[in-house]
């Protein structure tokens, strides 16, 4: 449970009070059974003077994953409900709905699913949408050795229960221990409206993300990404400074890449170039940083980065600093500094802001944790503190021991 108030001036003016309830669950066989209960849920009661509209606060309420799911080991049938990503499939949307499948042969798993989809995070975000389809998945070998695992499958969105997109998706991935991996998720569609801007797109790729993993050596790796999306995003634009959505700002091909030099400090780095269909230039996104894991025998750790961002949707540049260390046994400190430069036509609050967070995370007893903390604002459209304080209890519904 947790309360908080801030207190806003500048352009924003006004009060704003919440309560809240979170839950954390991660239940297995459940009675003995082998349904298993796993994911967070987190809400919100808020009480403001400002006039009424849906805050940031609403929206990361919608983001949760909670799901009861049967898995079990002598059966060919698998199941799940509630919120929840399909599994052989997690590049598609968040369903609020569920999926069956059956083991139909060794390493060979069909089924179905059908729900809404309730992510704000999501490109073809609309509260109205629904999600339904079929899916043939191939898993095979050891993530100690050779693994690969390979889903491909047809499916339909609608809106109000009426076609919009039947849409065709597959999804890839092939790793050889830890010294290479490939990951790609893709969907073609026929969008039967017309987007956000009045046009309609066609028939075709409507996403699609690849990502290689290269490591070969512990202390030094490498990645590629590359990221294309075809239409005009639906998401609520008050998504985009969470960074939830950066997926969505960012198309084209990235590099990454990591080293530790010594031990207990690494250097990492992201160049890439936007490219998308329709953009009046091609736009250059970069970050920078640094991690120092071990400062001298201190305990303290500390990482620092840079980044710069420039896409049709938002521009601008971020500088973080953060700061943390275990205390004692049963106590974390954390502390942030940074500062954000943010330029868009989507968000009002715009402009330079500095922010300052610290908190602390403890537990009082096996069962009973605390975190309490510290942050500050303040920007040219947005000035707040806030001091926040939460109380919890965890406790074990079923334990047994095998």
């Amino acid at each position: 449970m947790d309360y908080s108030t801030i207190h806003s001036t500048g352009s924003t003016p006004g009060n704003t009070s919440e309560r809240g309830l979170s839950l954390q669950t991660d239940i297995t066989r459940i009675a003995g059974t082998h349904w298993n209960l796993q994911g967070y849920w987190r809400g919100r009661l808020t009480n403001t003077s400002q006039p009424h509209e849906n805050t940031m606060q609403d929206y990361l309420d919608r983001t949760y994953i909670m799901q009861l799911y049967y898995d079990n080991p002598d059966s060919s049938w698998v199941a799940g409900f509630g919120r929840l990503y399909l599994p052989w499939a997690t590049g598609l949307d968040t369903l609020d709905g569920g999926y069956v499948g059956r083991r139909v042969a060794r390493g060979m798993t069909a089924g179905v699913f059908l729900g809404s989809t309730p992510d704000v995070t999501s490109w073809h975000y609309s509260p109205h949408e629904q999600m339904g389809g079929s899916f043939v998945n191939f898993e095979g070998g050891s993530y100690d050795a050779f693994h690969y695992t390979s889903t491909t499958g047809v499916g339909v969105n609608m809106l109000k229960w009426m076609l919009d997109r039947p849409f065709l998706f597959a999804e890839n991935e092939v790793s050889y221990k830890r010294y290479v991996s490939v990951y790609n998720t893709l969907i073609a569609d026929a969008p039967q409206g017309m987007t956000t801007d009045g046009v309609r797109p066609g028939n075709g790729i409507s996403r699609s993300y690849l990502t290689v993993h290269l490591q070969p050596q512990r202390r030094i790796s490498f990645d590629i990404y590359h990221n294309y999306i075809r239409d005009i995003p639906t998401t609520p634009t008050q998504m985009i400074s969470t960074g939830l959505v950066d997926k969505l700002l960012y198309q084209g091909l990235s590099f990454g890449v990591r080293v530790e030099p010594i031990r207990h400090f690494q250097v990492y780095s992201t160049l890439g170039r936007s490219d998308k269909t329709g953009d009046s230039r091609k736009t250059l996104n970069q970050m920078y940083g640094v991690t120092w894991t071990e400062i001298g025998h201190s305990g303290f750790r500390a990482d620092m980065h840079y980044s710069k961002f420039d896409s049709p949707y938002a521009q601008g540049d971020y500088k973080i600093l953060t700061i943390s260390r275990n205390v004692f046994d049963r106590m974390q400190w954390s502390t942030q500094i940074g500062e954000q430069n943010l330029i868009s036509s989507w968000t009002a609050n715009i402009g330079r802001s500095l922010f300052f967070d610290t908190s602390f995370d403890t537990n009082l007893t096996r069962h009973m944790y605390v975190q309490t903390g510290y942050t500050i604002s303040r920007g040219t459209q947005l000035n707040y503190d806030q001091l926040y304080f939460s109380l919890g209890y965890r406790f074990d519904a079923l334990r047994q021991q095998h």
